[in-house]
C-alpha cells in the first residue's frame, strides 16, 4: 500500500509544490491548511483547485491551534510521515504583529508535536528558516554552528521549534528533521516576497525599494529544488548519533533521533543582480530606490549544504536566471499581463 503523508500548509507556496511532487512519487497525501488571509486567499484557492484534481489527495481546512480538530484528523488517518510547513511567515510582519506568531508557530507546533507523540508517524519533518542564523557572520551558514542570536521574533519562533522538536525526540523517541529554507522563490510564490513585489511593481511602473543600499545578498533557492530535497528526506529518518558528546555538542545532530539540514542554493546573489534578472525577464527597467537596512534583516545568507548532499545525494542547483524566468512566465500567464 502507498505510504500516507500529512502536509500542513498545503495551500501555501512550498506545500502546494511539495504535494504535487509527493503525489507524483506515489504517496497518498492529506493536506491541511487554515487558508488565512495573511496574503491573497485567491492564490491559495488556485493552488488548492489544482491539487484537488489530483488522484490520492484529500484536503482538510483546519487550524493548528484547534487541538481537538488536529487530534481527530490524526485519529481518523494513519500517517506514515508528517511534513509540517504551516506557520505564520514573514520577518517584517513579526515586528509589526508579534502575537500572530505565538499561536501558529508555538502553540500550533506544540499541538503537532503532541499529535505525533500519540500517533507515532515514522518521521516528522518541519520547516525552520535561514533566519535562525541571525547575527552569525561566519559564512557559509552551517547547521553545526550555534544560532542563539536571532534578529526578529519570527527567527526566534523557528529556533524555538527546533528546540521543541529536540525535546520530543528525546522524551518520546520521535524522529524529527528540521529544514532551514533559504529564500525560496518560484511560480505560485508568496506575494509578500521580494520577487513577487518587484515583478508587480516593475510591470505597474512603480518604484521598488532595495534595502541596505543594494548590498544585500541572498541564497535564493528555487522551489523545485526545495521539494526535491524534502521528498528525498521523507523516508530518511534520523537515528541517534553515537558520536554525539555533551562536552562538545553538535547542534545539527543528537543522541536522540534528531537532525537539521540547510536547503539553499549554496550560491549567494547580490540583490541588484537579482533585480537585473527580473528586468531582463520582463524586458522592462525598474525604478530603484535605495534604502537602509531594515530592522530584523541580515545583510547576507549563504547555505552550507554538505550535510544534505551527503544524506540524500542532492543539492539545489537551479540558476537564478532560469528560476526568475520561470516565475515571470508564470506571473504573466496567471495575471494575464
Amino acid at each position: 500500500m502507498s505510504k500516507r503523508v500529512l502536509v500542513t500548509g498545503t495551500a501555501g507556496f512550498i506545500g502546494f509544490h511539495l504535494t504535487q511532487k509527493l503525489l507524483a512519487a506515489g504517496y497518498v497525501v492529506t493536506g491541511l491548511d487554515n487558508i488565512n488571509d495573511y496574503y491573497d486567499v485567491g492564490l491559495k484557492h488556485s493552488r488548492l483547485a489544482i491539487l484537488k484534481d489530483l488522484t490520492g489527495f484529500d484536503f482538510h481546512q483546519r487550524d493548528l491551534t484547534d487541538k481537538a480538530a488536529l487530534d481527530a484528523l490524526f485519529a481518523g488517518h494513519r500517517f506514515d510521515y508528517v511534513v509540517h510547513l504551516a506557520a505564520q511567515a514573514g520577518v517584517r510582519y513579526s515586528i509589526q504583529n508579534p502575537y500572530a506568531y505565538l499561536d501558529s508557530n508555538l502553540t500550533g507546533f506544540l499541538n503537532m508535536l503532541e499529535a505525533c507523540r500519540h500517533h507515532q508517524p515514522e518521521h516528522l519533518i518541519y520547516a525552520s528558516s535561514s533566519s535562525v542564523y541571525g547575527a552569525n557572520r561566519k559564512m557559509p551558514f552551517s547547521v553545526h554552528d550555534n544560532v542563539d542570536h536571532p534578529l526578529a521574533l519570527y527567527a526566534a519562533s523557528k529556533k524555538a521549534n527546533e528546540l521543541m522538536a529536540h525535546a520530543y525526540s528525546n522524551l518520546y523517541h520521535l524522529p524529527t528533521t528540521g529544514l532551514r529554507f533559504f529564500t525560496v522563490y518560484g511560480p505560485y510564490g508568496r506575494p509578500d516576497m521580494a520577487l513577487f513585489i518587484f515583478t508587480k511593481s516593475i510591470l505597474d511602473g512603480k518604484p521598488i525599494e532595495i534595502y541596505n543600499h543594494g548590498k544585500m545578498k541572498r541564497d535564493f533557492t528555487y522551489v523545485d529544488d526545495i521539494v526535491e530535497a524534502i521528498v528525498r528526506l521523507v523516508p530518511n529518518k534520523p537515528t541517534s548519533n553515537t558520536a554525539w558528546r555533551g562536552e562538545a555538542p553538535d547542534p545539527a545532530t543528537s543522541f536522540a533521533p534528531y537532525q537539521l539540514f540547510n536547503i539553499g542554493n549554496n550560491k549567494p546573489v547580490e540583490l541588484l543582480y537579482f533585480v537585473e534578472c527580473i528586468e531582463r525577464a520582463l524586458g522592462k527597467q525598474a525604478n530603484k530606490v535605495l534604502m537602509p537596512l531594515q530592522d530584523g534583516d541580515v545583510p547576507e545568507t549563504y547555505a552550507d549544504v554538505a550535510d544534505l548532499e551527503k544524506a540524500v545525494g542532492f543539492k539545489p542547483a537551479t540558476r537564478i536566471e532560469d528560476g526568475i524566468q520561470k516565475f515571470v512566465d508564470w506571473y504573466r500567464a496567471y495575471y494575464r499581463v
